[in-house]
């Protein structure tokens, strides 16, 4: 990756693909470049240092550490002599006194891909020019950190006077800033102001250095850091008395070095640890690390570098840094250096890049938590400043500066695998092992393409806006699937290439995304159309175009794929014309069902089962319904599609289904037989004294009655439970069921005359649409019918039959006024039920009857008691009973009446049969129903609801409600019945 970035010329790509030339045109235009600041990744220091402060310290450290690691002493030359013309005389290493001209190109530059500006002079330079350019690489780093000549005679005089006073001690091994306060006085200083600010910043360096950021810990209890902050605080409110025996300043001296020479094992270390300390160290190493840029020319590299960063580095032995912080220091610098100046000079952005290289290497040999804390918060800003461009680099880069982009893929990989796999070992163990750069570059790929296409996409809206003449416009997507196509060919030419580096099917992937943007806007165009037109055609007709280009560039870009693009193709699924216009009928069905359901529902709610609202006595809503569903299919064969016999079910099944909702609703809360049955009251057995005459009083039928209503419950509170209501509701299903054969019938008369009528299965099976409906409609009806019968007997006549029929003397509360109600309800359904349907309610209400009356023969309860002789008026009852349902030949069939009325007529002698005969019958049958189990004692049979004169449970009741004293003693000595309840 290197030497491909340094030797960026041959990269140049040479497109000549027809597309690019579309391409430039129609995409979204290219930013400018702009000053951009980013947030520093270095931790924040606690306490407020400026940047000049901060470079102040660092030259004075770096003039500090080259006299330290000199051989000869600083020569200091007063700053009257330098006016005078004569030229600079300084006595220090062979490095400081190294010409400018002395090498040739720098080998930093040329490691780190920078351009040489030629400034250099090369070992052929004449002496005489040599003379004129003898200024020293530390003269110059003066002049690259912006101090002035004056502060430069202090620092060295101060130097000059530490050295004297702390002889054969390096740099290392003293606390700086308190040397520094010791030997300069207000005198060394153009006026006291300057002198007090000088000294508050020495004092905030060791505040910084061995308060705030140590490279040890304090112990909270540690009394020499308490006694360090109280002077410093003092001082920075009034100046600090310096002098060689000035208490405070020997107490500042004595607590400043058993700070700095603290170890972790409590031994007491030769060097200082006063400007090591994270964030400090790197601060003051950033502001030494500035000034390899040229001062009048931010962007450019000075050619000195190599001797400027060799004698930077001797500030390391103070500054606690290595080769690996350097590194990742230099890449910010160079980084930041790119980005703060307006991304004009690339050189910098490929040299970091280069570096960064070098600190992927470091990461992976570096522990240290600290340098993992910087290395991740450096990476992480790094990483998001290249995704930002990434994540829609349409916008951001070319043709021009493809090489560019490039360079920042590679560092955002670079960053995000050094973060993930190196720097949290412990993470990377455990991680599946994934291909972290090509899972970059396809989230980079898929999130441009993205952002390109929604910008093409509004690009066209507008210009749809502004365009004045409205008609005969293309659809906006068929102009889109163009513009999108366009972006593909384009996409293919000039990024894919270079995206090919990391991730092996980059076209694939951008193709396949463009499918699915494209997909996703067809999908929600066809979704609001309710009619297919030929705007919608031509639409469809650009789409599979688009899909054939789309196609192709992930086939051919896929050849030397492990899966042949199988994992892109599966990426991309068809939107074929056909398939579309299936998917758009579909939708159209859905919404008709789903207005369907509403209108099913918002008629019913307002529905009051009123016979007397039409002729034909069914509910409105029955005919709102069906109108609706008539258009709904009218409307489906007048769709411009050839596949009406394929989708015609679909309509078919959900209309079945919202008209069986309907169904469903007619009935809900109508009941159901047992809803108006009244419960069986527990057996008992007549006492003798109850064969009295009109022992029933008025008042106690009334209270009987009363008990009896309160049994039943109210089911009939709701007003649209009547019988007429109910009779409307009957009438509704049997409407709906003639109806729907009517419309299966005209569906199946289309689909024969349709252009797809060779499909003549799916018209034969058109006999069973709406199967679901009419079946139901047919069980509702019989439902319903019940549910008349029953409600009508034993809710609505409730009070003169089961409260009235044989209560008391039988000869006194005979049937006559039940059959008297009970013709007047017969005559209601007879003109309100239509005809078909007549007969089977009128049927089920003589069932109804006949079960009526065994319900009170077998089981009415303590107030009713029968005698033999009350046989002949029993039976001449049910005789009349029958009789109200033949009507003189007027009503049902006699056949019909004599099906039904098996039952009662076989019971009905048992009320004849002497009671010996009954008992005799009854263990009889108790005997062969239960075996040998009812010798010993006959067992209670249990009561079924199947009246039968053979069965036991019927002959019990028989004998309880015989008024004998036979009857009774039997009943008492076998089952021990009470009396009463």
């Amino acid at each position: 990756m290197s030497s491909r970035l340094r030797d960026r010329t041959s990269c140049q790509p040479k497109l000549h693909n027809h597309h690019y030339q579309v391409t430039t045109k129609t995409a979204v235009a290219m930013p400018n470049h702009f000053t951009e600041t980013l947030t520093c990744p270095l931790t924040e220091l606690a306490t407020n240092l400026s940047d000049s402060e901060l470079r102040e310290t660092a030259y004075e450290i770096l003039v500090g550490a080259c006299r330290s690691s000199g051989v000869k002493p600083l020569t200091f030359i007063s700053h009257s002599d330098k006016n005078s013309g004569r030229a600079r005389a300084l006595t220090s290493t062979a490095s400081l006194q190294r010409s400018l001209s002395s090498t040739a190109a720098s080998n930093v530059k040329k490691a780190l891909g920078l351009k040489s500006s030629g400034k250099r002079q090369v070992s052929g330079e004449s002496d005489s020019e040599r003379v004129k350019k003898a200024v020293t690489i530390v003269e110059m780093l003066r002049v690259q950190m912006r101090v002035s000549e004056q502060i430069d005679s202090r620092v060295r005089r101060a130097l000059l006077r530490v050295a004297a006073a702390q002889l054969g001690k390096r740099i290392e091994s003293i606390v700086l800033p308190v040397e520094m306060l010791q030997q300069l006085k207000p005198s060394d200083f153009p006026n006291q102001w300057e002198y007090e600010a000088w000294q508050r910043r020495n004092l905030k360096i060791l505040e910084a250095g061995l308060l705030l950021h140590p490279l040890l810990p304090l112990d909270k209890t540690d009394t020499a850091a308490q006694q360090l902050r109280q002077i410093i605080r003092g001082a920075l409110e009034k100046p600090l008395e310096t002098g060689k025996n000035n208490k405070s300043m020997q107490a500042l001296r004595s607590i400043a070095l058993s700070l700095a020479c603290r170890t972790f094992d409590g031994s007491v270390s030769e060097t200082s640890h006063w400007a090591d300390g994270f964030p400090l160290n790197l601060r003051i190493y950033q502001m030494l690390l500035e000034a390899c840029f040229d001062v009048n020319d931010e962007t450019s590299v000075i050619e000195e570098v190599d001797e400027v960063l060799e004698l930077v580095k001797k500030t390391w032995v103070v500054l606690g840094m290595n080769q690996m912080l350097h590194d990742l220091c230099f890449l910010w610098i160079l980084f930041n250096r790119y980005v703060g100046t307006g991304q004009v000079e690339s050189d910098l952005l490929f040299a970091a890049n280069n570096l960064l290289m070098e600190v992927e290497k470091d990461a992976k040999a570096m522990t240290d938590p600290d340098y993992s804390k910087i290395i991740s918060s450096t990476l992480g800003t790094i990483l998001g400043w290249a995704e930002k461009r990434l994540l829609a680099y349409h916008n951001y880069f070319h043709s021009d500066n493809t090489e560019t982009m490039e360079c920042v893929v590679s560092m955002a990989v670079l960053s995000a695998k050094i973060m993930v796999e190196d720097i949290s070992h412990e993470y990377h163990r455990t991680r599946k092992e994934i291909d972290l750069a090509r899972e970059r570059v396809d989230n980079y790929i898929r999130s441009s393409l993205h952002v390109a296409f929604v910008q093409i996409m509004e690009k066209l809206k507008s210009s749809k806006r502004s365009s004045k003449n409205q008609q005969n416009q293309f659809p906006f997507l068929s102009i889109l699937a163009q513009g999108v196509s366009t972006l593909a060919f384009s996409e293919k030419a000039i990024f894919s290439p270079l995206l090919k580096r990391w991730h092996p099917l980059a076209a694939g992937v951008a193709v396949a995304t463009l499918h699915s943007c494209y997909g996703n806007e067809l999908k929600q165009f066809v979704s609001g159309i309710g009619d297919l037109t030929p705007d919608i055609l031509q639409v469809l007709r650009a789409a599979d175009k688009l899909e054939k280009d789309l196609v192709q560039i992930a086939v051919e870009n896929s050849v030397d794929s492990e899966d042949g693009g199988k994992s892109i193709i599966r990426e991309m699924p068809p939107y074929e014309a056909e398939s579309v216009i299936s998917n758009l009928v579909k939708s159209w069905i859905m919404t008709r069902l789903d207005r369907l359901k509403e209108w099913v529902d918002r008629n019913l709610q307002q529905e009051v089962w009123d016979p007397q609202t039409n002729k034909e006595n069914f509910a409105p809503s029955a005919v709102e319904v069906l109108r609706i569903v008539d258009e709904a299919l009218e409307a489906f064969f007048l769709l411009p599609i050839s596949m009406h016999a394929v989708l015609l079910p679909d309509l078919t099944t959900g209309i079945d289904r919202c008209i069986l909702h309907y169904i469903s609703k007619a009935k809900s809360g109508c009941g159901s037989q047992s809803t108006f049955v009244p419960s069986m009251p527990v057996l008992t057995r007549c006492s003798t004294r109850s064969k009295f005459v009109g022992v029933f009083k008025r008042k106690e039928k009334f209270q009987i009655a009363q008990g009896r209503k309160s049994q039943v419950g109210t089911t009939n509170s709701n007003g649209s439970l009547g019988i007429s209501q109910l009779c409307c509701r009957i009438n509704t299903l049997h409407h709906f069921r003639i109806e729907l054969d009517v419309l299966a019938k005209r569906a199946t008369s289309h689909v024969r005359n349709s252009e797809s009528a060779h499909m003549g299965n799916i018209a034969d099976g058109m006999g069973k649409a709406f199967e679901l409906s009419t079946t139901a409609c047919v069980k509702g009806i019989k439902q319903l019918c019940e549910i008349t019968a029953y409600k009508i007997v034993f809710h609505d006549l409730s009070h003169v039959l089961w409260d009235g029929l044989y209560v008391g003397e039988v000869s006194s509360s005979r049937i006559e006024p039940f059959l008297q109600e009970l013709e007047q309800y017969l005559e209601v359904i007879s003109l309100t039920v239509h005809s078909r349907v007549r007969t089977r309610v009128i049927t089920e209400v003589m069932k109804a009857s006949f079960d009526g009356l065994l319900l009170v023969l077998l089981a009415g309860g303590p107030p009713r008691a029968f005698h033999l002789q009350d046989y002949e008026t029993i039976a001449d009852d049910f005789k009349s009973l029958c009789d109200l349902f033949w009507s003189n030949g007027d009503g049902l069939p006699a056949d019909l009446i004599q099906k039904f009325s098996t039952t009662v007529s076989a019971i009905l002698p048992l009320f004849h049969t002497d009671t010996d005969s009954l008992i005799e019958q009854f263990q009889y049958m108790t005997l062969e129903t239960y075996g040998g189990s009812a010798k010993s004692k006959l067992p209670l049979p249990p009561t079924t609801g199947q009246w039968n004169p053979t069965e036991p449970n019927t002959l019990l009741r028989v004998l309880c409600y015989r008024s004998d004293e036979t009857a009774a003693k039997f009943l008492k000595k076998t089952y021990n019945l009470p009396k009463k309840l």
